[in-house]
């Protein structure tokens, strides 16, 4: 059943999450299958530059299957093929929009060879399920750090579960747990990982406090943006946005088995030239048992936040990554 489009500029959706419902589970695992088999590719940019792309006036429509379940534009029902506008119609993922067009209610991106499925642009809602560039950055450190012997992972916060995905494999024999806070992106994230063929399972946490086990190797890429809307995949907290890195890390260094690794990329305040996140982490996390590498990925991010209120004291923010490692024993 297909559910009417508001056009109020940016276009809001009826029942937007028609597809959160177990009976969708069995046709997007079918749709990322033939998405595979037909060498589909789409890499996701930041929010900015996809309304940039779209204010473009050849961009309104769409005219290809990435600019469908890409860049979310509306498409003529006869522009995808009919397989693959029944299993978005079995999903319920789809949407009438203007006239007699279809939107996606999803969307399905790239990283590191492999397919995942995710909110649809614009992710205006507090439950939306991110991806996006920094989930590159993070899929590449994870695989540039991690330690290949790992098996017993988690992926904190995982969000569309890229983190935790590209880990599972590049392991050998590893078992993936994925918690987050958002039921919507469990659900996503279990489909994403079943695809890639990872040995996973999925918990509804509110805190990395909340889980109990040893585990080899933790991943993380908590929200770091100061957001008036307090979109719980945007919004980072306290400390110009870096309260949730920090208390992640904290409490997740916790849940590392000796010899265990904690991964974080994350976004960073930049104030008077001092990282925030770092100095906090210096006072607070434990002296002993914990060797910390943590560096600069990228000095200048999202600089178009800056003009907001909430950063008249930042100067920029910067995309960083740490390395927390328990001691053996």
């Amino acid at each position: 059943m297909l559910t009417q489009i508001k056009d109020g500029g940016e276009h809001s959706t009826e029942s937007a999450d028609a597809w959160f419902t177990p009976a969708a589970r069995a046709p997007l695992l079918a749709l990322l299958k033939a998405l595979e088999a037909r060498g589909y590719d789409f890499v996701t940019a930041t929010p900015a530059t996809h309304a940039r792309v779209l204010s473009r006036a050849d961009r309104k429509v769409a005219h290809a299957l990435r600019d469908v379940l890409g860049w979310s534009l509306p498409f003529a029902p006869d522009l995808i093929e009919k397989d693959l506008r029944d299993l978005l119609e079995a999903a319920s993922a789809l949407a009438a929009d203007e006239g007699d067009m279809l939107r996606s209610r999803l969307r399905v991106s790239r990283v590191e060879g492999t397919l995942f499925l995710h909110s649809a642009y614009p992710t205006s809602a507090h439950d939306a399920v991110f991806l996006g560039p920094d989930s590159h950055r993070f899929a590449q450190l994870i695989t540039v750090r991690m330690r290949s012997s790992a098996h017993r992972l988690l992926d904190y916060g995982a969000g569309a579960g890229v983190g935790g995905i590209v880990a599972a494999r590049a392991a050998n024999r590893a078992h993936l747990t994925l918690a987050d806070v958002n039921p919507k992106a469990l659900f996503l994230a279990s489909i994403n990982a079943e695809h890639a063929g990872v040995d996973h399972t999925t918990v509804q946490v509110q805190t990395p406090e909340d889980l109990s086990g040893a585990f080899d190797l933790m991943v993380t890429h908590p929200p770091f943006m100061i957001d008036a809307d307090r979109r719980a995949y945007r919004d980072g907290g306290d400390l110009y946005g870096g309260q949730l890195s920090l208390d992640w890390t904290l409490q997740g260094a916790q849940l590392l088995a000796p010899g265990g690794q904690l991964i974080l990329h994350t976004g960073v305040s930049i104030v008077e030239g001092h990282d925030v996140l770092l100095n906090a982490l210096r006072a607070q996390l434990p002296s002993d048992g914990f060797a910390i590498d943590y560096r600069e990925l990228d000095p200048d991010i999202f600089s178009e936040e800056l003009d907001s209120p909430a950063y008249s004291d930042v100067e920029r923010i910067a995309a960083v990554g740490l390395v927390l490692t328990r001691a053996d024993g």
